[in-house]
């Protein structure tokens, strides 16, 4: 309330002495006698004459924040011309005309209706005019003035933030420079002190300090220590009028926190760690853990461990764990118990990252002793060797000695050792192990060809404890053995231009032959490629061998033609290079075919040739007089039958059991054994063993064997036909399509009698023909046609 009466008084004060002032100026611009000039008289009296100036003033002054009774007087404008007789009248318009400042029309005064903050706004500008009271015309033109609001101490410093936050990292010098506080005040600079502030630190000492009139927090003490205490929080105030009593004031709060620095080195809690690891444990299996502790935060506590000195440097090993900041140590290498039961290790921690600045602080690194004893276990087997490879030829009898593994237990009390195969390894079950002593043994014989290597895993358990065992794989190979005959690498089909007989052979081969074999390359090339002994001397073609596994085929004479012989199949004999070798005939065919003047191909196809090979004048006529001999004949022919009235032809296409023959002489029955002779049926060529197809042109005469032969004058059908039907089977040289002969000869000395249909039909026969059942299967459907009468009759 005090405050508040002081500075209410020092206002009237200050508004009664420039009110006085004004009045006073008032008073001596109003004794000038011009409305049209204004003069002002220099300093050696001489008069200056100014450019046409009605107004009063051009400026005036009124305190913000009045708070009186009455309007606050601004000031007054007087015309020259103002007689004081009122017929003029003063206008007044612009900013805050009419709502904030209003005019006398009679006397000029000007009023402030409304209390200002320079803070909202700093002056106005306004427009005086006097006018005719009466027509309202102007005396003058319009004059701008400005009205200016002073300023007063009215607006604490306000800080940017309430709060800050600013980091500082510890240990840092005396004077480091930790943040900068600003603060504004919206009072007028210009004017007076209102608006200048000085800063001060209320709390925070002494550790920190403040610059008055920049706002900049400094440290005031040296060694601050993090791990001490990490944060800190200072008041900071800025105060006006220059910090003088009687100015505003703010505050702000700021949060300095200290950052780590690596000024501590790491310390383990204890000098000796006590740890245990059991001898059936496996590398890598952690063992356990020591921890230093480095109160540094960050990178900077950061800690690497390593061990440096001991007798289980090569069989332990310790890591980093950096979430935990602890020392694993781990095994590195199995250890024995009955080897050595205790071990000691040297493990040094140290900092990763290390600050130079505090070096001096060093050593950044701590060293301990761990100590591991190692404890019994019942250990499975150990094998001898980590895997074992073995051998064995292709083909070996069942029982062949493999291998062997062996295994032993390696505790103390050195238990017996039973063997046995995984048989999820050896589905087929190939091989067999003996239990005893690990010999591995084959059950059956191996083809290299099928598989090249079988791998398989063996088990060694101890014979008292089953749950303690070993696996070991082992891997056997198939050693080739040359059981595979080489043969053509892909079906090969060569060409030959048929050409005149004088023309000259080609040195180029009609195709180049290359082989395959499965067995390995020791098996394998190098290939021989030969003809077979018994064509060794083929007149037609000749094999070149080309010593790198492949043979041309070349033709040995020249005149080759499709009318003659269209293909030809050429068997060649290939062997391989094993021990002992191997060999196998392949057949070559060899087409013969149309080529052009260039020797390129144009057809294969026997009738193409026939088709587009030119006739000559004299061979059109030899042929239409051999069709014109041709119908002369056959006319004939048809003459004599119509006068015989007999059928025309009997086509031998048409099926013989839908025609009926009629035949002019009448057979002798089963006693004329002169009536036909069964050697007709045999080819005069079959009597020598062989008949040779006609619709092909073999490239040698198949042989038969001599055991298949019949005898020349042989009445028993069914061993001719096996024998036919059989040579047919394995006749290399025959086409795959089958040939049906008809045979008409019954039989000599047939108790049958005729078989003949027609007789059957025509006849009254009481044959009993039950016997044809026991005759066998190809005489079935005769058996079915020719039964009891007794069961016809049924039938019907």
């Amino acid at each position: 309330m005090k405050e508040n009466y002081c500075l209410q008084a020092a206002l009237v004060c200050l508004s009664m002495l420039y009110h006085s002032q004004a009045f006073a100026l008032e008073r001596r611009n109003h004794l000038r006698p011009s409305f049209h000039g204004h003069h002002e008289k220099g300093k050696e009296g001489q008069v200056l004459q100014r450019s046409k100036r009605g107004w009063v003033w051009n400026q005036f002054f009124v305190i913000e924040e009045y708070t009186g009774p009455d309007p606050v007087l601004v000031g007054r404008l007087h015309s020259d011309i103002d007689s004081g007789d009122g017929n003029i009248k003063y206008i007044l318009s612009g900013e805050g005309a009419g709502t904030i400042f209003v005019i006398d029309d009679k006397s000029g005064n000007i009023h402030a209706t409304k209390t200002l903050d320079r803070e909202e706004r700093a002056q106005y500008t306004l427009m005086a005019q006097a006018v005719d009271r009466d027509t309202n015309r102007p005396l003058e033109p319009p004059s701008e003035f400005i009205v200016k609001v002073q300023d007063i101490n009215d607006n604490p410093p306000e800080f940017l933030h309430e709060t800050y936050h600013a980091n500082v990292p510890e240990r840092s010098n005396v004077g480091t420079s930790v943040i900068q506080v600003t603060a504004s005040d919206a009072d007028d600079p210009t004017y007076g002190n209102s608006a200048k502030l000085v800063y001060s630190i209320l709390e925070g000492q002494p550790y920190f300090s403040v610059e008055a009139q920049t706002g900049i927090i400094r440290t005031a003490l040296p060694n601050m220590d993090r791990e001490a205490k990490e944060e800190y929080h200072v008041v900071i105030q800025a105060k006006d009028m220059g910090g003088h009593m009687g100015g505003l004031s703010g505050t702000t709060k700021v949060t300095i926190t200290l950052t780590d620095v690596n000024d501590n080195p790491p310390k383990f809690p204890q000098s000796v760690y006590q740890m245990s690891v059991s001898e059936a444990a496996v590398p890598g299996e952690e063992v356990g853990r020591v921890k230093a502790k480095d109160p540094d935060i960050g990178e900077n506590g950061l800690v690497t461990y390593n061990i440096v000195d001991g007798d289980g440097i090569e069989l332990f090993e310790i890591t980093t764990d950096y979430e935990t900041q602890e020392g694993v140590v781990k095994l590195k290498k199995p250890v024995d118990f009955e080897t050595k039961r205790a071990y000691s290790l040297k493990v040094e921690a140290a900092n990763v990252h290390i600050d130079p600045k505090f070096i001096s602080n060093g050593p950044f690194k701590d060293t301990v002793t761990v100590k591991i004893a190692v404890e019994d276990a019942d250990e499975p087997p150990m094998f001898l060797a980590p895997s074992y490879i073995h051998e064995v030829q292709e083909n070996a009898a069942a029982g062949t000695v493999v291998g062997r593994v062996h295994a032993k237990d390696p505790d103390a009390a050195n238990s017996p050792i039973r063997y046995s195969i995984d048989r999820h390894t050896d589905l087929d079950r190939f091989f067999t192990i003996n239990p005893e002593d690990g010999f591995i043994k084959t059950t059956k014989p191996l083809d290299r060809e099928e598989t090249a290597w079988l791998n398989i895993s063996v088990f060694a358990a101890e014979i008292h404890n089953r749950h303690q065992e070993a696996k070991v794989p082992v891997a056997i190979r198939i050693l080739d053995v040359n059981d595979n005959a080489p043969k053509f690498a892909a079906p090969y089909e060569g060409f030959i231009c048929e050409s005149d007989q004088t023309k000259p052979l080609s040195n180029q081969p009609i195709v180049t032959v290359s082989a395959d074999d499965q067995d390995d390359t020791a098996n394998g090339p190098r290939f021989i490629f030969s003809l077979p002994p018994e064509i060794i001397h083929n007149p037609n073609f000749t094999v070149r061998d080309n010593r790198d596994n492949t043979a041309g085929i070349y033709a040995r004479r020249g005149g080759f033609s499709r009318q003659k012989q269209d293909f030809y199949l050429l068997p060649i004999v290939i062997s391989d290079g094993g021990i002992p070798p191997m060999s196998s005939t392949n057949t070559l065919t060899i087409k013969v075919c149309g080529c052009d003047v260039n020797g390129a191909l144009l057809s294969c196809n026997a009738e193409a040739y026939i088709l587009n090979a030119g006739l000559s004048t004299g061979a059109l006529i030899a042929i239409l007089a051999c069709i014109v001999i041709l119908l002369v004949i056959v006319v004939l022919f048809v003459t004599l039958r119509r006068q015989k009235k007999e059928p025309l032809i009997v086509f031998e296409e048409e099926d013989v059991r839908e025609n009926i023959i009629t035949y002019d002489d009448e057979g002798g029955g089963e006693e004329d054994t002169e009536a036909f002779d069964i050697a007709t049926l045999q080819n005069p060529d079959g009597i020598n063993g062989f008949i040779p197809r006609k619709d092909i042109k073999p490239e040698y005469q198949y042989m038969p064997r001599p055991g298949l032969r019949p005898a020349p004058n042989s009445v028993d059908v069914d061993d001719f036909i096996n024998t036919r039907i059989q040579e047919a089977d394995n006749d290399p040289t025959a086409p795959p399509y089958d040939s049906i002969q008809i045979y008409g000869y019954e039989g000599r000395g047939s108790v049958a009698g005729s078989l003949s249909s027609l007789e059957s039909a025509t006849t009254d026969s009481d044959l009993d023909y039950d016997y044809l059942q026991n005759w066998g299967p190809r005489f079935k459907k005769l058996a079915d046609l020719y039964g009891s009468k007794d069961t016809f009759d049924d039938d019907s």
